[in-house]
């Protein structure tokens, strides 16, 4: 074993090699780490990074996030995916101001007791931004203590978690506690990655039990494989003359929760009756786009989008029940700024390349 504890190693090659200009950690507030540490659930740091700096122009502080709609909070996340996590967020935020004047939680409890703050999330904004001793636990941190002590289970178990958090606890240090979080951290995203890691380059790697047994690229186990069963739907890309587009307000919970679609038609429906019967339109033209595939955590969604160029005016079809919330004609950068899905983004973006078709 070389010299010094597992914290000790871990400061000393942060000194060198650590991360210290990510965007949250030149103003580390208690606001700024916390949107940091919510966007990078999940989510890789050179994904984040420029979400990140959007979402804090517009937000910069808690009071702008709980007074701003959803749908533009939603907005400057579109394309992060996990869009609960954002809901999550700004509920958060409203209740920051209604139930602590805006002032942000001082303890792990009254994190914890937010929307979308697990035990991980709240040591970590403590720990980074007051150095206050709290244990982390996030995705990196589990790879590294997997491999270190050769635990060769799915961190997702219960009885794994359980002594993961046992082993964090162990090796948190008494003082500069957010050095050594930012540490353990960066030595899981920089060097011991899920693939390919960069063991000759580790300050643990002496006596890393996962790396003097061959097993690295083995341990941790990965998430029980489960066939994700397939589903799909049809999208109805109604067209008005003008280019703009039809989107409708999902609802708050389940699949793009309260993210703006396309409305949807069953497989054995007629698409162009369907949008007579619900809509009140003719289509001038309609034509299948080509199908896409987008994957969940839990299912496999097939896309069939119909492009139906509508007949009428530029305003064909705003009739008073479609003017209603939440129902929208989507007209890109003219259009208030609204939270969208991945696909439905890529599917106005191919058709914007061509110009609507009209009733001869």
């Amino acid at each position: 074993m070389t010299a010094g504890s597992f914290a000790e190693r871990l400061l000393r090659w942060a000194r060198r090699h650590g991360r210290k200009d990510l965007p949250w950690q030149r103003d580390p507030d208690a606001y700024r780490v916390w949107v940091s540490e919510v966007m990078l659930q999940q989510t890789q740091v050179g994904t984040v990074i420029p979400y990140y700096e959007r979402f804090v122009r517009r937000f910069p502080d808690v009071g702008a996030l709980a007074e701003a709609d959803e749908d533009e909070v939603l907005h400057h996340w579109s394309g992060l995916g996990y869009y609960s996590r954002a809901r999550h967020l700004h509920a958060a935020a409203k209740r920051i101001v209604t139930a602590h004047g805006g002032r942000l939680p001082a303890t792990v409890d009254d994190w914890r007791a937010l929307p979308g703050v697990g035990r991980s999330t709240a040591g970590a904004i403590l720990a980074l931004t007051t150095g206050e001793r709290h244990p982390i636990l996030d995705g990196n941190v589990k790879r590294v203590l997997c491999r270190y002590h050769g635990i060769d289970t799915w961190p997702g178990e219960t009885a794994t978690a359980r002594t993961l958090w046992a082993l964090a606890e162990r090796h948190t240090p008494a003082a500069r506690v957010d050095e050594y979080t930012q540490a353990i951290m960066d030595l899981g995203a920089t060097v011991c990655r899920r693939r390919n890691p960069s063991c000759d380059y580790c300050p643990l790697g002496a006596d890393c039990r996962a790396r003097i047994g061959d097993r690295v690229e083995r341990i941790p186990a990965p998430k029980p494989r489960r066939v994700r069963p397939l589903r799909a739907t049809r999208f109805l890309v109604l067209r008005r003359r003008d280019g703009a587009v039809l989107l409708t307000k999902r609802p708050p919970a389940g699949v793009w929760g309260g993210l703006w679609s396309f409305p949807e038609c069953a497989q054995k429906e007629d698409p162009a009756d369907s949008c007579r019967r619900r809509f009140g339109v003719r289509s001038a033209k309609l034509r299948y786009l080509a199908r896409r595939r987008h994957g969940f955590t839990h299912f496999e969604l097939d896309i069939e989008p119909v492009l139906l160029d509508i007949n009428g005016a530029s305003n064909a079809g705003e009739s008073s029940v479609m003017d209603a919330p939440p129902v929208l004609w989507y007209k890109g950068a003219a259009t208030e700024r609204v939270g969208i899905a991945a696909p439905v983004q890529t599917i106005l973006e191919e058709i914007s390349q061509s110009r609507p078709a009209t009733m001869s």
